[in-house]
């Protein structure tokens, strides 16, 4: 298996897979790959037979025990103590405003002419986003934005590369160290009413309040980053459903589902079989690891008809797994779908129409986390 070649278009090798079925052995990463909607349900759904919790994954080995790698009364804790923030109500009352506020600022900054969208707007929107909801200072922007991109490389580090390794722990430790601060200014009396604040009412020890904060801010941003690009990409190459939208902005927020299933920001979800069990006719032992493409499902034919077809108008877009599903479905699912529906309705606004400079752009890849690396609009 050539995994450049899966970087750039991985969709046709799923289809292939699962033709062949809906579990794969994947030989050079020492996996199975499931690659069929139903399967992938299960899977993630079955937390006692297929575990995130093992020292070895990829997203312990760069964040530590946090709530996407514990099960049972530990996950419960750890979610419980975010879980109010993200629910409609808190993001309407407290987040909706700011984000449109920063959305304006973004977008105000704009030279005019062509702008490469991912720098000056999709990469800055939900660290800033991120800061807010924690109430913590956006002067932290840049140094958050350093710390992400060596944990995105970190989490797409199958071919376990030290040096990437490295750079993501001495981040880690950065990062640790400035919530540290951050946390004994708000016990001395700085003002924090929100997510931070509540976090340290919620009984955790402080570096359970670290751990479970670094996954927060990393998934608070890499999903929304790509699905802000991905929706643009999707729009300027569907002129057709970009009219549709522009004449009826309700349309928006299947436009942020379609894109989540067609290009999903985030194409895989990992478990560790905890006892031998049978899936798809196959024996596991225990220990085998087991990889949901996300992306896959989303263009399995058997849930989604022609599947490659970018298609607001599916009458079942509710079912992708672009956030996964079960007990470690993306915390911020809510909140990932209100700023991308913001940030695309200003950039309506702002923009006649979404025309890309193919010169000056790149088409989405990556493997793991996908979206265009970089990606300027046209005036």
């Amino acid at each position: 298996m050539d995994l450049s070649m899966l970087e750039e278009d991985p969709y046709p090798f799923y289809s292939r897979l699962r033709a062949s079925g809906a579990l794969s052995w994947v030989e050079p990463l020492g996996m199975w790959w499931v690659t069929d909607h139903a399967m992938c349900r299960q899977v993630l759904a079955d937390q006692e037979t297929f575990t995130t919790d093992w020292p070895q994954s990829l997203i312990y080995q760069t964040f530590g025990a946090q709530m996407l790698t514990t099960g049972g009364d530990v996950h419960r804790r750890y979610r419980a103590s975010a879980q109010a923030a993200f629910m409609p109500r808190a993001i309407r009352d407290h987040l909706e405003t700011g984000i449109a506020d920063a959305v304006h600022v973004l977008i105000a900054g704009m030279a005019d002419g062509p702008v490469e969208l991912r720098s000056a707007f999709a990469s800055r929107l939900p660290v800033l986003t991120i800061l807010l909801a924690f109430g913590l200072p956006f002067e932290a922007e840049a140094r958050l934005r350093h710390w992400y991109d060596r944990f995105e490389a970190a989490l797409a580090n199958f071919a376990g590369d030290q040096a990437v390794r490295s750079a993501a722990s001495a981040c880690v430790t950065e990062f640790h160290d400035w919530m540290a601060m951050e946390m004994a200014r708000v016990r001395a009396g700085a003002p924090n009413t929100r997510l931070l604040g509540s976090m340290l009412q919620s009984g955790l020890s402080d570096d359970e309040i670290r751990r479970n904060m670094l996954i927060t801010f990393f998934g608070g941003i890499s999903t929304v980053e790509a699905l802000i690009l991905n929706a643009v990409w999707a729009l300027a190459h569907h002129p057709e459903a970009q009219a549709r939208v522009r004449a009826q902005l309700t349309l928006m927020s299947a436009v942020v589902e379609e894109t989540m299933r067609w290009l999903a920001p985030v194409q895989s979800a990992t478990r560790q079989v905890t006892q031998q069990t049978t899936l798809a006719g196959v024996t596991l032992p225990k220990g085998a690891i087991v990889n949901c493409m996300l992306g896959a499902a989303n263009h399995d034919p058997a849930v989604f008809p022609d599947p490659e077809r970018f298609d607001i108008d599916r009458p079942n877009l509710a079912q992708h797994l672009g956030f996964a599903t079960g007990p470690h479905m993306c915390i911020g699912f809510r909140l990932a779908r209100a700023e991308a529906s913001l940030a695309l309705g200003a950039l309506f606004r702002r923009f006649p129409h979404f025309e890309i400079d193919p010169d000056e752009s790149c088409r989405p890849t990556g493997l793991e986390f996908r979206q265009p690396r970089r990606l300027t609009l046209r005036r």
